[in-house]
């Protein structure tokens, strides 16, 4: 936590805003889609601090829940402060369940490439650099393994971005929950100043690329687990 608020105060210095803004990018739909069932599905996305990356999943439409974890490691590293170090093979990720007949597959890789994170960047985003932070699709069935890199592949060819996608997509092994201080952070800490300059930015970048598909009250973890 004060490494990211070090980290924060000296990008504040040498890094202009306009860069965060700059990293939201409206990318085309994948041309590959599943067809919508009537299954719950769950996929795992890393794509720098699963702070920024799980408030805006809670915001998507269709989306019944978003986890903050890791995944990529052992068991009995898959704690904040040893992922931290990077030597983990931790990424922090976030588990999204979705249903398939509200949001599908390709709109959630959709978001996940305009709005979430800055794809060419590798091991690091924004401030934030190491393995932990790579970018990274863990898949939960082939279906989405194949759209997923189909949709890389498309994005490459198009020329997207100003560089290659680093994006590593591997069938996921585990999923580690992250502690509970770690949940909901967006939502609970607004005014925090690495998530109101980084994070709330892309809740933001959602509600303006994808105005049908956001909603203003996020699905949040601590009312997933009330519910249950």
């Amino acid at each position: 936590m004060k490494l990211r608020q070090i980290l924060l105060a000296s990008s504040l210095i040498f890094t202009p805003v306009t860069a965060f803004a700059e990293s939201i990018t409206m990318v085309p739909p994948p041309a590959m889609d599943q067809t919508a069932t009537a299954k719950t599905e769950t996929i795992v996305l890393a794509g720098g601090c699963f702070w920024g990356v799980q408030g805006v999943y809670q915001h998507l439409k269709g989306v019944t829940n978003a986890v903050s974890g890791y995944s990529g490691g052992k068991k009995e590293t898959a704690s904040y402060e040893i992922v931290s170090s990077g030597n983990t093979g931790h990424a922090e990720s976030v588990e999204v369940t979705f249903d398939p007949k509200v949001v599908s597959l390709g709109k959630i890789l959709q978001v996940y490439f305009s709005v979430v994170h800055n794809p060419t960047e590798l091991n690091r985003q924004g401030p934030d650099s190491g393995t932990q932070y790579r970018s990274a699709i863990f898949t939960t069935n082939e279906d989405q393994a194949k759209i997923a890199s189909a949709y890389i592949a498309q994005l490459d060819k198009a020329k997207a971005y100003s560089g290659p996608i680093v994006t590593k997509i591997s069938a996921l092994d585990k999923f580690y929950p992250a502690e509970g201080y770690h949940q909901d952070y967006a939502t609970l800490h607004p005014s925090q100043p690495y998530i109101a300059y980084y994070d709330l930015p892309k809740i933001e970048g959602l509600s303006k690329l994808f105005p049908q598909d956001y909603r203003d009250k996020p699905v949040l973890v601590s009312e997933a687990k009330a519910s249950n």
